[in-house]
């Protein structure tokens, strides 16, 4: 779903409504369930990389928290980069850097090996990257304690509107705003 299609056009106001039709302590979970559906709509089986990436930094951000051993938060920490970056690397640039060598290897004579990969690119999916990994960066550096809802962590991750407005936000200012009630103001 394109931000300037008509299916954006009808699923923007039904959101809107129900999120202040709906009780407070049930509004996120609207929100995540909206920004789900809104990822999937482009390719349902691309939400599990999402979700991967939620999970991952979730948790990584937990465990880098609770230990005081840096050896063991760098292991969490490039858990965290490996998976994130690795994601974007395959979908974003694989295709392209395996072009580029094979052309080189061609022009030297020898075969390529590696596999052209036939993949749609995830919406959103540098947003998302780059959006977790801030956070565990946060957490590793000790600018922000790691969110322990994993609700609220997952729709900060998913949040749809960002898409749009950008730009990156870190936890410390989206999450607080996620968690609180936001009135209708006219």
């Amino acid at each position: 779903m394109f931000f300037n299609s008509i299916e954006f056009i009808i699923f923007l106001p039904i959101v809107v409504a129900i999120y202040y039709l709906l009780p407070h302590k049930l509004s996120w979970l609207w929100l995540l369930i909206a920004s789900y559906y809104f990822y999937m709509s482009w390719k349902a089986e691309y939400a599990l990389l999402i979700i991967g990436s939620t999970v991952v930094d979730f948790f990584a951000a937990q465990f880098i928290d609770k230990t005081d051993k840096k050896s063991i938060k760098k292991a969490w920490l490039s858990l965290s980069l490996i998976t994130n970056l690795g994601l974007l690397a395959v979908f974003k640039y694989y295709n392209f850097f395996r072009s580029e060598l094979e052309e080189t290897l061609v022009a030297n004579g020898l075969d390529n090996w590696f596999p052209a990969l036939s993949l749609l690119l995830p919406v959103g999916i540098s947003f998302y990257t780059f959006q977790t990994l801030s956070y565990t960066l946060d957490v590793y550096f000790g600018r922000q304690k790691p969110e322990k809802h994993f609700g609220i962590f997952s729709l900060y991750v998913s949040f749809f509107p960002q898409l749009v407005a950008g730009p990156i936000e870190r936890f410390g200012h989206l999450g607080a705003q996620l968690k609180e009630w936001q009135k209708l103001h006219y």
